[in-house]
């Protein structure tokens, strides 16, 4: 059983750019952070199924059944303070983070057919068998040693998408929109500090 899901999003507008350029940390590749799109991912993954013991032989034996489920907290948009709602420049911004957002909620389904047939392959129609005792054991070792690694890495993965939107071809162009909009209201934060 494999389940992904989103938590929706929202939309802050509380926090100045330089609170957000903070926010993004050393890894800030420009200047000024005008937007910030944040989430993180969740995941959890469960056993169960039948086991039977073989007593005499002194076996057990699990036909594994594996519950994942794949999820982000609810994502935050944020938007510089500096820019008023339905101006131009706040849309803009607006819509460079919604790519940001997008990315995230259509990465979802790819993880999860990746991970769905990674999980087929390991799983299906499989019977596990060990001493009395151990299966679940054995199982629940692979588990954190090797599944829960792959489920981090695949959900990891988006990190990369989310940087091809951020290059310095769109940075310059959202410096530019609106007539200027966003370097006067810039420049007049940095006059500020």
């Amino acid at each position: 059983l494999l389940s992904t899901g989103d938590n929706g999003y929202r939309i802050d507008n509380s926090l100045p750019a330089r609170a957000l350029t903070r926010m993004k940390g050393g890894s800030a590749r420009y200047a000024y952070v005008l937007g910030l799109t944040r989430t993180e991912s969740r995941l959890s993954m469960g056993v169960d199924g039948k086991m039977l013991v073989d007593a005499e032989s002194g076996r057990e034996c699990l036909s594994p059944q594996i519950a994942v489920s794949l999820s982000y907290i609810p994502i935050v948009i944020y938007v510089g303070s500096e820019f008023v709602p339905d101006s131009c420049a706040y849309q803009e911004i607006l819509a460079h983070e919604m790519r940001h957002l997008k990315t995230y909620l259509d990465y979802l389904p790819k993880v999860e057919t990746r991970v769905r047939a990674a999980l087929t392959k390991r799983f299906d129609g499989q019977i596990l068998y060990a001493p009395v005792g151990q299966v679940k054991q054995q199982l629940e070792a692979e588990i954190d040693t090797a599944w829960m690694p792959y489920l981090k890495s695949e959900m990891a993965k988006v990190e990369a998408l989310q940087t091809a939107i951020d290059t310095p071809k769109e940075y310059a162009r959202l410096s530019k929109v609106c007539k200027g909009e966003v370097q006067s209201l810039i420049g007049a934060a940095k006059r500020k500090r």
